[in-house]
C-alpha cells in the first residue's frame, strides 16, 4: 500500500488501502513510500506484527516514484483529509528527495498539514543537514525519542550508524525547531518507568520540544 488510513480503536489500530476507505472526511491519509529503514529495531511491527497478505505495508511491488504518487492522489478528494502523513514500514527520510517533491506538490495543490514520523537519523542517512528543507513545506515533525538513555537507545534501535545516532537523533530534533512549527518526540505507553518519562519530558524541555506519549500497540 502506498497510500492507507488508519483504523479502530487508539492502540488497536490497522492499515486500511485508502481505496477501501470509503469517506475520507476528517482523516489521517498516509505515504508509505520505502522498506528502507537504517535501523532494526527491537519492537519494529516489521519484526513482531504478522502482516496480513493484501493488507500489508511491505512494499512487495518496488518503490512509487513521484509521477506515480500524484497519479494515486488525483484518484481521491483530499481536500476533505485532516493531515497528510509520511509515514509506512521504511523511514521516509530515507527517500527525501522524492519525499519533498511529493509533499510540495500536495501542499501547494491541496494547502492541507503534512507530517512526517521519523526516527530521526535523516541527517545521518542523507550525510547532510535535510530540516531546511522542511520550512514552509512540513507542519510536523515526530521523531521516535523510545528511551532517555543513550546505551539503552543503542540496544532498542540497533542503528546502522552505531553509538553516533542517539545524540544525532537529539540535535536533529534541535534544528526542526528552526524550521517546522510542530516537532514532537515520542515514547510508547507501558515500555518506560515514570522516572524514565520524567528524563524523556526533561529532554524535550531542553530542546524546546513537546514530548508525547504513544497508546502501546500489541
Amino acid at each position: 500500500m502506498y497510500l492507507y488510513t488508519v483504523t479502530g480503536a487508539v492502540g488497536e489500530e490497522g492499515y486500511l488501502d485508502l481505496a477501501k476507505s470509503g469517506d475520507l472526511t476528517g482523516k489521517n491519509v498516509y505515504v508509505n513510500m520505502t522498506n528502507k529503514c537504517p535501523c532494526s529495531c527491537v519492537f519494529c511491527l516489521r519484526q513482531t506484527k504478522q502482516q496480513q497478505e493484501g493488507n500489508t505495508l511491505w512494499l512487495k511491488e518496488g518503490e512509487p516514484s513521484v509521477e506515480t504518487m500524484l497519479e494515486l492522489f488525483a484518484q481521491y478528494d483530499l481536500n476533505v483529509i485532516n493531515e497528510l502523513v509520511f509515514c509506512g514500514f521504511g523511514e521516509p527520510t530515507e527517500r527525501i528527495d522524492i519525499l519533498l517533491q511529493v509533499a510540495r506538490y500536495f501542499k501547494e495543490t491541496y494547502h492541507k498539514p503534512i507530517r512526517i514520523n521519523t526516527n530521526g537519523l535523516g541527517n545521518l542517512v542523507n550525510c547532510r543537514d535535510i530540516a531546511p528543507d522542511f520550512k514552509g513545506l512540513i507542519d510536523t515533525v515526530s521523531i521516535s525519542l523510545n528511551t532517555p538513555n543513550a546505551d539503552r537507545y543503542h540496544e532498542l534501535v540497533r542503528s546502522r550508524f552505531g553509538d553516533q545516532s542517539f545524540q544525532a537523533m537529539l540535535d536533529f530534533a534541535k534544528e526542526c525547531t528552526q524550521y517546522v512549527p510542530h516537532v514532537v518526540m515520542t515514547t510508547v505507553d507501558t515500555t518506560l518507568s515514570k522516572e524514565e518519562e520524567s528524563q524523556c519530558q526533561a529532554i524535550c524541555d531542553q530542546l524546546g520540544v513537546t514530548y508525547r506519549i504513544r497508546p502501546w500497540e500489541d
